[in-house]
């Protein structure tokens, strides 16, 4: 019998919390056998659809609280897609979707390895080596993609695709890295829990098989530097954030902080208050998908193009931050309530951080002839969480600014994937020597985040907006404008900000162009500032890449978001994912590569941004063995949405630390350089 629901809850938007996972479970299996031995892929909460949400907000009326709970029945190899009424405490669908394979769960990474390493194929694999000792052995599961698969294994079948690893002795941790067992491949059914194939290239030399190094980076092991003093940020007063709940409010901006397990961190009905209203921004913001794909030839790296979104749930490899190691300050921590493969509940704590941070100057003016000066700090909200992938640990900023402006930061770092070369060998481009023998190979990063748009209420809009240079001469006319003062340019100086309506799907597939100056531009034009200018937000590429792989591989036809920086999409409830509801395994061609080829109208529409964020990583020693930070990022700004800076009403440090006068030498050195 499922027991009441009593779970405390303060908007439809908040995450399910740990006793409507157990329900919403319950309420499942009670109803439907889902197989001994199934796995219980994901429980998280069905998001409401807007017109529910409209009417919540307009007339406070509950949209019904529902589950959606993936199953992978594995007797069966069947993916099961089920909804859950928590309001009525019924099944509400249960769907059979065919052919598809749903993330892979961490409990099957687990088994995995192990039933690898009970495998004799591979033991042998690793005497052959000088191996004596295969507990040594280490195997990490990567997803198995679609191309790359041996034509004798299955690929309906539910895959995992091995690469191993050694320890220096059998118990240590992760410094396995340093010694890749190179040429050994191992494909496995998660389904069934058996090696169907060992595939091994044998090592890249007979005679030295392994990397002679390993790595050391540990506090304990490593000779630290005795010159760095305390570092302390004191807040007596506490933050300048107001939490309620998962309702988050700071120096004008509102928003509510929500979780899912694909995902991770989901940012919901971003605001700015403006005179006392609650301007609406962004409804849903998130990471919806990542692509690494690898450039290296050899047969022992190229298939790697992991989606560590879609294929890994990037949520539920989150870690629990501390205070004074991923975060300085006063914080506020929000828990992530998941479910595990058996569907009971794990609750990764302070998963998401909460605290400031001073970014320099805001705005400072200087006037000689008044001998006046103004100078205000620049402070942002940091909203944050970090997952650890495999090799890779993925730090997610989302900062917040007193200037209405937004920016989104991703930081890598962790441990570069690495395979082993022979004593002589050089990866020559492809990748990097970090160490003797040990090649990085290079590759690429791809992060597509979903902007569900709303600038004042909508509907949206969507401009391409780059300099236009104008040819020289009093005759000189630029072809692409009808606007006649423009035809003119005797000095050869001129140029222009060109802004053009992006209209369609197709129109908006596009290219960062940073020597343009590009950035796109989304307006209201049904609200207009005192100016008579349509309101709205820009996006300002930062670094960025274009994908290296070709149109045909199997990069392009599953990845195929990276093939553009930036889409628009006309809002489809069930539209969320770049690159499908189910990439794993799949060959590719879903999510935005079908939406799009409508060619659907985005003008005045309820507009959907994709924002594909790149990096290229061409490896180098300085990344081992442990990879210092690379960060990337893009912003928002407003853009004609205030009518004057919004940015002049903070105050100066001195009121701020309730000093009665500014005390100009703070902002000097304290000590002088002798002459």
């Amino acid at each position: 019998m499922v027991k009441n629901s009593v779970a405390s809850i303060d908007h439809p938007l908040d995450p399910l919390t740990h006793e409507e996972i157990e329900i919403a479970y319950e309420i499942l299996t009670d109803e439907y056998d889902v197989g001994e031995g199934s796995l219980c892929i994901k429980i998280e909460l069905k998001e409401p659809t807007k017109d529910s949400l409209r009417e919540y907000d307009t007339n406070d009326v509950w949209p019904d609280r529902q589950a959606r709970i993936v199953i992978r029945v594995s007797a069966e190899r069947k993916t099961i897609e089920a909804v859950v009424s928590l309001s009525k405490q019924t099944v509400v669908s249960w769907e059979h979707i065919e052919e598809v394979q749903p993330s892979i769960a961490i409990e099957e990474f687990i088994a995995c390895e192990e039933a690898v390493k009970t495998n004799e194929a591979w033991k042998q694999a690793l005497r052959q080596r000088g191996v004596e000792n295969t507990d040594r052995g280490i195997v990490d599961p990567w997803s198995a993609g679609y191309e790359f698969i041996p034509e004798d294994v299955d690929r309906s079948k539910r895959l995992a695709h091995g690469l191993t690893y050694l320890r220096p002795s059998e118990d240590t941790g992760d410094e396995g890295y340093a010694k890749p067992v190179s040429g050994l491949h191992t494909f496995v059914d998660l389904d069934r829990m058996e090696v169907l194939k060992v595939v091994d290239y044998g090592p890249p030399d007979e005679n030295d098989p392994f990397p002679p190094e390993g790595m050391v980076y540990r506090e304990e092991d490593v000779d630290l530097r005795d010159d760095l003093t305390a570092y302390n940020v004191d807040q007596p007063d506490g933050p300048s954030w107001s939490v309620d709940g998962r309702k988050l409010e700071w120096q004008g901006w509102q928003m509510r902080v929500g979780w899912t397990q694909r995902e991770g961190l989901v940012l919901y009905n971003i605001g700015y208050e403006d005179d006392g209203e609650v301007r609406s921004i962004i409804d849903r913001a998130s990471c919806a998908e990542m692509s690494v794909p690898y450039g290296e030839q050899s047969i022992n790296d190229r298939f790697k193009d992991a989606m560590d979104i879609g294929e890994y749930n990037i949520g539920r490899l989150a870690k629990s931050l501390t205070n004074g190691c991923d975060c300085l300050g006063h914080m506020h921590y929000w828990d992530a309530t998941m479910n595990m493969a058996d569907g009971s509940v794990n609750v990764v704590e302070n998963a998401i951080c909460l605290h400031e941070e001073d970014n320099g100057t805001l705005w400072e003016r200087s006037d000689w002839r008044t001998e006046s000066e103004e100078v205000r700090r620049r402070r942002r909200l940091v909203v944050s969480f970090v997952a650890a992938v495999g090799n890779y640990d993925y730090i997610f900023n989302w900062y917040f600014y007193q200037d209405a402006s937004m920016e989104v930061e991703v930081r890598l770092t962790g441990i570069d994937n690495i395979s082993a070369v022979g004593p002589d060998d050089d990866p020559a481009g492809y990748g990097e020597l970090v160490a003797p023998q040990l090649n990085a190979p290079i590759h690429q990063h791809f992060f597509n985040f979903r902007l569900d748009m709303n600038i004042d209420d909508g509907p949206n809009s969507l401009f391409r907006v780059e300099n236009q240079l104008i040819p020289t001469g009093p005759d000189g006319i630029d072809p692409l404008s009808d606007v006649d003062e423009r035809k003119h340019n005797p000095g050869g100086n001129a140029f222009y900000a060109k802004r053009e309506k992006l209209t369609t799907e197709e129109e908006a597939k596009d290219l960062i162009d940073p020597l343009k100056g590009r950035y796109w531009q989304v307006v209201n034009p049904k609200r207009t500032n005192r100016l008579g200018k349509s309101t709205g937000y820009r996006l300002l590429p930062g670094n960025n890449v274009k994908a290296a792989a070709q149109p045909d591989s199997s990069v392009m036809k599953r990845s195929g978001f990276i093939k553009y920086h930036l889409w628009a999409t006309p809002f489809r409830e069930d539209e969320r994912f770049p690159a499908g509801d189910f990439p794993n395994q799949h060959p590719g061609g879903a999510g935005l590569q079908a939406w799009t080829s409508e060619d659907r109208n985005i003008e005045e529409e309820d507009l959907v941004l994709w924002y594909s964020l790149g990096v290229n990583h061409v490896t180098r020693p300085e990344d081992w063995p442990i990879l210092p930070v690379q960060v990337y990022s893009f912003k928002l700004q407003p853009v004609n949405f205030f009518e004057r800076s919004p940015a002049m009403d903070v105050p100066p440090q001195h009121t701020i630390d309730n000093q009665n006068v500014p005390d100009h030498s703070n902002c000097m050195s304290s000590e002088t350089d002798d002459a």
